[in-house]
């Protein structure tokens, strides 16, 4: 593929939420420099038509179809790769959810809502690492890495279990780090801010006669000024699971446009 700089070559790679958004452009990335990407999700259409791009350019994907907010949809999505590819270097669990129904304070929160989103954006990082583990120790280490939020270090008005999802996820971070460090698996965190992906149109354009105000207002939000493309998520975590960042675990990286140096933002 173009502008392969062989970085990843014969590194095997899941995306967990890889159809879409920051986990598709993650998925193209690492599948230009050289690397064996198994997307997983459950957007059949979406998720082919990426293998379909990554393999028409001459990379190497996969796409697995499983729910890795279960414990059976975690273990196929590992099986499957290993299958496929021989076994694990790299995991990043990107997938996560806040469906509309999520937008409400925690007295009027469905408990099935707020199930579903701690299964998807906690336990399916809890998970695939539990499945992911011993193929990456098999292979002498690897490198994890969850999809956090800002809204896991500061907050806002309606929004727990989003919230609280993505607070888990950064502690669970720093604790898989511990754990496994001494074999060679290193554990690590992006906390993204506003950026251009289709849920993040679904929820600025709920109302439509409002959506261009809500836009305005997202990138005013950050420093910057604008709220953020796939691409440059996809930058960074391709730079902290190579060896540049080979000193680096627990531990978490903004990528927000400035939003967490404001001190306070909701």
């Amino acid at each position: 593929m173009a502008n392969n700089s062989g970085r990843f070559n014969g590194k095997v790679v899941v995306v967990t939420g890889g159809a879409m958004g920051m986990g598709q452009a993650t998925a193209a990335a690492f599948a230009r420099e050289g690397a064996m990407v198994a997307i997983v999700d459950v957007a059949d259409a979406a998720a082919e038509a990426v293998v379909a791009e990554i393999t028409n350019l001459g990379g190497s994907a996969t796409y697995i179809r499983a729910d890795v907010g279960t414990g059976a949809g975690a273990a196929t999505a590992i099986e499957a790769t290993v299958k496929a590819y021989g076994g694990l270097d790299v995991l990043f669990n990107n997938v996560g959810i806040q469906p509309a129904e999520s937008y409400c304070n925690a007295e009027n929160t469905p408990e099935a809502v707020w199930d579903r989103i701690m299964d998807v954006n906690v336990k399916s990082h809890f998970l695939m690492a539990k499945y992911g583990i011993p193929h990456m120790r098999a292979r002498g280490g690897g490198v994890i890495i969850n999809n956090a939020s800002v809204q896991g270090l500061q907050s806002m008005p309606g929004v727990p279990p989003y919230a609280a999802s993505k607070g888990a996820c950064l502690s669970l971070t720093r604790q898989l780090a511990v754990e496994y460090a001494h074999e060679r698996i290193r554990v690590l965190a992006i906390c993204p801010g506003t950026i251009d992906t289709p849920l993040v149109r679904i929820a600025l354009g709920r109302d439509p006669d409002t959506y261009a105000a809500n836009l305005e207002n997202a990138a005013r939000a950050h420093p910057l000024g604008r709220i953020g493309q796939p691409e440059e998520i996809a930058h960074v975590v391709l730079f902290l699971a190579s060896d540049g960042a080979s000193f680096m675990t627990g531990e978490y990286v903004c990528v927000d446009g400035g939003m967490m140096a404001k001190g306070a933002w909701a």
